[in-house]
């Protein structure tokens, strides 16, 4: 199993839209597919169509060894599970602080149904916290989205720190897929400034990390996850462009 991560330490830099349509596509071309939900705020659990009920296991339960691992995941589509979280997931923090190895907690947890999928994907928690650092020891390859703004920057600043960081406490063994710019927008063929300048900067800051093609600031991303379809199905098959190439280079690692 290949474990994806998808972090980035601000909100609203696209990881739970990057991670559901890697994930949907992903299934749709016949692989077995683990979703993490690290997040709290539970937005990937929502857009998934799970709901969490008060005696169902969630990622909690599973980082706290309370459940078996395999007790913790729910179908929510063809070739598609989920570890799904809720607002309860936040008191892992203390769990993990004290548990003296709690950067490589979930990793050593999804290890046991490791054989049962082909790839997981997880979003990760837009804060710096324990959550958010046994997000990144549990990748094999760590997927950085960034709005294309100054925010979106400061965001990848943070994030690469904290995966060097990592790195060198030996808690991240993986490495950077790449960085991937969010709401780029363009008026037809003319690109915006603040995302022309953005994304040059974003090279720069990123030190021959690849910067991959940038998700497009289009409503359609958010039409397609609240109503359950694909790009492809809602006639937008141009906007799935920098999904394809992630998922190009997950098949190929």
């Amino acid at each position: 199993m290949l474990t994806l991560t998808c972090t980035s330490l601000s909100g609203g830099q696209g990881k739970t839209t990057t991670s559901i349509f890697l994930g949907k596509m992903l299934a749709e071309e016949g692989h077995r597919i683990l979703m993490v939900d690290a997040d709290p705020q539970s937005s990937l659990t929502f857009y998934l169509g799970h709901e969490v009920q008060s005696n169902q296991p969630t990622l909690l339960e599973v980082l706290k060894k309370q459940v078996k691992v395999e007790d913790g995941i729910y179908e929510v589509g063809n070739n598609l599970w989920l570890i799904p979280s809720d607002d309860a997931l936040d008191n892992a923090q203390d769990f993990l602080s004290g548990s003296g190895m709690g950067a490589v907690v979930l990793g050593k947890r999804l290890k046991e149904v490791s054989k049962l999928f082909e790839f997981c994907i997880i979003d990760a928690p837009p804060q710096r916290s324990q959550i958010c650092l046994t997000t990144v020891g549990a990748a094999d390859k760590v997927l950085i989205p960034v709005e294309a703004s100054s925010k979106g920057l400061n965001s990848l600043i943070r994030t690469l720190d904290l995966v060097r960081e990592l790195q060198d406490m030996d808690a991240f063994s993986g490495s950077v897929l790449g960085v991937l710019p969010f709401r780029d927008r363009w008026t037809g063929r003319t690109q915006a400034n603040q995302s022309k300048n953005s994304i040059a900067a974003m090279k720069e800051i990123a030190h021959g990390i690849p910067i991959l093609p940038s998700i497009l600031e289009s409503e359609q991303y958010k039409k397609a996850i609240d109503q359950g379809k694909t790009l492809l199905q809602l006639g937008h098959p141009q906007l799935e462009y920098p999904f394809i190439q992630i998922v190009d280079q997950l098949r190929t690692k």
